[in-house]
């Protein structure tokens, strides 16, 4: 490659052509000899964006986690390249056997081997392995082989021995922890196995124990960063569809949502709360969790705006999360203007703030903005575990609903446990969600329970 197109620290020189004139990019071209040019396709150091490119440095695992389209599969049959081919096409490479292990034979096959982006594709014509299908494996112009395995028999790889594996989705086998285990007792050949890991991110404690691991590396992109090669109606579709909520998060944005043992609240269950149009509400306060210092490193003061039906027997009643209008790092008077804001936005007949940080404070700041706001101090004399239970129950039985965009209120939501916050810092905009449910919904049918209805 000339020169004038190395660039110290820049991983992608596509991303470098891109970005320059057309008399540099004419200038490249035509410094290009033809053997370059006709390898240049295949150069995928030149073409891959960073999270495509295994990390530097002494690592057991690499874990190419991203949301779907992110090019993931690509960066994994480019490394498989990378282990196996050597400087010519017949020259041995790093490594000689290598497992290719998916869910099923199917996947491994239609995915990692014959899929568009599979290895098939990305390899030039005088160094493309073939596939043997009694076999079930590929075989190198050198020597070098790949045999597949799949999830659904974590066996089959006792007795197999490897120097290197491509895991693709291994977030969704039912078998994952078996096969993973199995997988490690495989890795044994040469002076140095690795596995590359090509994973959407669900909640799963072979995932989690992985990334957690010190012989683990990571790299990261949304769906978003490979956009250039992905269906521009796909990507209107699933933004509409899932921008702003926990599946979007975790399918598009490619983040691990990890929820703890004995959480009040699941992704699952916050995914069946979203609603797309919204009734007639019959009441609509904001719930406010005030913080007690100001400035960038304090707590947020949690403000969140909820509306419900309530007409007919108790349980008929539903609640309608609107907002998450919190605040973080403002004055006592920045939060009680952005609390009162929201009432106004939503028309909200009423504003429930805890004092038992504040006191009579809380009051006088809110009032210092509108003298006339109409406004509930509330006390709480249980924790915020036995407060947010009751709520927590509400949504169980499917009487509370969700907007869009409420993912970092959600994200808190499902950090809740019956043990406590397993965040850093305060779960404040869940305390002001559950001051505001309260208020709506648990209070007023404890007052107006007639019998025969059952509690909540």
């Amino acid at each position: 490659m000339p020169s004038i197109w190395t660039k110290p620290g820049l991983r992608s020189g596509a991303s470098w052509i891109a970005c320059a004139g057309a008399d540099l990019q004419k200038q490249f071209l035509d410094d290009l000899d033809e053997g370059e040019l006709l390898a240049l396709p295949f150069l995928f150091e030149f073409w891959a964006m960073d999270h495509q490119l295994p990390p530097e440095g002494a690592w057991r695992t690499w874990v190419v986690m991203g949301g779907r389209g992110a090019g993931k599969t690509r960066a994994g049959a480019e490394w498989v390249r990378s282990m196996v081919e050597g400087p010519m096409p017949l020259d041995p490479g790093q490594c000689r056997r290598v497992a290719l292990v998916g869910e099923t034979i199917e996947q491994v096959r239609e995915v990692m081997i014959f899929g568009d982006s599979g290895i098939l594709a990305c390899s030039p014509e005088d160094r493309r392995p073939v596939w043997e299908a009694g076999r079930k494996r590929l075989v190198w112009p050198n020597g070098a082989e790949a045999c597949v395995h799949t999830a659904h028999d974590p066996e089959g790889l006792r007795g197999p021995q490897f120097d290197a594996a491509w895991v693709d989705e291994l977030a969704k086998w039912k078998k994952a922890q078996a096969t993973w285990d199995q997988l490690q007792f495989a890795l044994r050949l040469g002076e140095d196995p690795r596995v590359c890991v090509t994973t959407t991110p669900r909640n799963v404690g072979v995932l989690k124990a992985l990334l957690a691991s010190p012989s683990t590396v990571t790299t990261h992109a949304p769906t978003q960063a490979n956009a250039a090669h992905l269906a521009q109606s796909f990507l209107d579709e699933v933004m509409a569809r899932y921008a702003g909520t926990r599946m979007g998060r975790q399918e598009l944005e490619g983040v691990l949502l990890a929820e703890p043992e004995g959480a009040l609240w699941t992704t699952a269950m916050l995914e069946t709360a979203q609603v797309a149009r919204l009734p007639e509400l019959d009441r609509i306060v904001v719930g406010l969790d005030p913080a007690t210092t100001s400035g960038s490193a304090s707590d947020e003061c949690g403000i969140v705006v909820v509306g419900a039906q309530t007409r007919g027997p108790v349980q008929d009643w539903r609640a309608y999360v609107l907002a998450d209008a919190t605040v973080q790092g403002a004055t006592p008077t920045g939060w009680a203007r952005a609390a009162i804001t929201a009432m106004e936005r939503f028309g909200a007949d009423r504003l429930v703030a805890e004092v038992n940080q504040g006191g009579q404070m809380v009051g006088e700041v809110l009032r210092g903005v509108d003298p006339l706001v109409p406004l509930k101090s509330v006390h709480a004399s249980r924790g915020k575990v036995a407060r947010a239970e009751p709520v927590a129950a509400l949504y169980e039985q499917g009487r509370v609903r969700h907007v869009r965009g409420l993912d970092r209120l959600e994200d808190q939501m499902c950090r809740m446990t019956a043990q406590g916050f397993e965040g850093g810092g305060s779960p404040d905009r869940v305390d002001a969600l559950v001051w505001a449910l309260h208020e709506l919904m648990i209070e007023p049918a404890a007052k107006w329970r007639s019998p025969g209805v059952r509690s909540l």
